[in-house]
């Protein structure tokens, strides 16, 4: 059975699958409308109080079962439903590849045309604003750039998929993770020099505790799971390729760590940028943020050109890592399920994708008139997917690891067969058991 080759390799693959785009844009726009600090710090309790016992109990799953996200509940309790979750992360993780790999186009569109000019070509001078606003459209909206971008984002998908784990999966997180870390700390320091950055830091690190309601600590709860890839098999089907060493304990704390840290250098980047140049009445959330505001601000910069290539060169590392755990997550089902090579089910995975993708990349633009619901493709997708779907998976998994999986899973697993001193297990298990359903049933609500 295929395994990660080393434990860099396990936390650096674990953390791309975590570290997405949606970090990046959804991030900033939570902590502004939470005010600042006190978002930040509703959010940080629940990655380490909830996100820390929920991804335990994710890689427990997995690394005990060692399959893909059906096999591994099938192993642990045969003759039972509980498999179900697993196919529930099965098809959620479908709909989320199909509108993903569409963001992934995008920044590979806005990376590309960044380098060869195109992005600033005909500039004015001074309203830069509706400029980019024209280029969204350009890009983003309508035309079909968006499809063959698309297409070409999932073809590069498929290169690193055909290479296996430790050739395709760990050798692209050991480069990437390492470039998009120093990518993230050259962007902060750059912010942070800027002029009048101190009240974007301000504005961000300063608690503002009078935004803060139920729906403010909902939202923080609801970007903790979605940042830390929860519900959706990844976690599953990545532990399956742990080493029966990995520490899992270290591993769940290291990456909830990094991704804690990614999620303060971006406000660190963002609040003093926006600030700097006068666009704090500019939205900074969804895709206005990043195909309108940062590009203007680049504009504005010496050698725009090479920051804004290297920025979008950080979202499209983003973007890859996260859509090649998602990508894994369908070829080890279609291999186990199906007994393919693996050749042959990362074909089947991602050949499809290339239409669904491409069909969705068209729903602001030509297929605009098509709705789901009153939803564009994409929205419906995004929604669907993430508002419903992923709290489901992650309340059933609490179920079944708190209460019916076999006993001492969790302890075995943390413990690694009594190898290692677990005393957090207790806390853990009564943390899957009675404090995370809640929370979750309190998201779905």
């Amino acid at each position: 059975m295929a395994q990660f080759k080393s434990k860099a390799g396990v936390i650096a693959a674990t953390v791309g699958s975590a570290v997405g785009v949606g970090t990046v844009w959804r991030f900033p726009a939570e902590a502004q409308a939470g005010g600042g600090a006190a978002f930040l710090l509703i959010y940080t309790a629940f990655v380490f109080i909830l996100g820390v016992p929920l991804m335990l109990g994710e890689l427990a799953v997995g690394r005990a079962g060692r399959s893909d996200a059906i096999g591994a509940f099938r192993a642990l309790s045969p003759r039972t439903g509980w498999w179900g979750v697993g196919l529930a992360s099965i098809i959620v993780t479908f709909l989320i590849m199909i509108f993903y790999m569409v963001v992934g186009g995008w920044m590979l569109e806005y990376f590309i045309e960044s380098i060869d000019g195109g992005l600033y070509g005909g500039i004015p001078e001074g309203n830069h604003d509706n400029f980019f606003n024209g280029r969204m459209e350009e890009y983003v909206i309508s035309g079909y750039s968006t499809l063959i971008y698309a297409v070409l984002f999932i073809l590069i998908n498929i290169i690193v998929l055909l290479r296996g784990v430790q050739k395709g999966i760990e050798r692209m997180s050991n480069i990437m993770m390492p470039m998009l870390f120093v990518l993230l700390v050259l962007f902060c320091v750059v912010s942070l020099s800027l002029p009048n950055a101190g009240e974007g830091v301000a504005y961000f690190l300063n608690p503002d505790f009078s935004k803060i309601t139920a729906e403010t600590c909902l939202s923080a709860l609801g970007q903790a799971l979605f940042s830390l890839s929860l519900g959706m098999g990844v976690l599953i089907t990545y532990a399956g390729y742990y080493p029966a060493d990995a520490h899992l304990t270290r591993t769940s704390v290291t990456v909830v760590s990094m991704t804690l840290v990614v999620a303060i250098l971006m406000g660190l980047i963002i609040f003093p940028a926006v600030t700097s140049f006068g666009l704090t009445d500019h939205s900074l959330g969804g895709t206005a943020l990043i195909f309108v505001t940062l590009p203007e601000i680049f504009a504005s910069m010496p050698g725009c050109h090479v920051w804004s290539a290297l920025f979008f060169l950080l979202l499209f590392m983003a973007a890859l890592t996260s859509t090649i755990s998602l990508g894994e997550v369908m070829v080890r089902f279609v291999q186990d399920r199906f007994h393919k090579s693996r050749n042959a089910a990362v074909w089947i995975v991602l050949g499809p994708m290339c239409i669904l993708s491409a069909v969705c990349s068209l729903s602001f633009g030509e297929l605009e008139w098509v709705k789901v619901f009153g939803h564009s493709m994409f929205d419906y997708l995004d929604m669907i997917s993430n508002e419903y779907m992923l709290p489901l998976i992650a309340f059933g998994t609490c179920l079944y690891v708190g209460w019916f999986a076999p006993k001492g899973l969790m302890r075995n697993q943390l413990s690694n067969n009594n190898a290692l001193r677990t005393p957090a297990a207790t806390a853990i298990i009564f943390i899957l058991r009675y404090l995370a359903p809640l929370a979750i049933i309190a998201i779905m609500i």
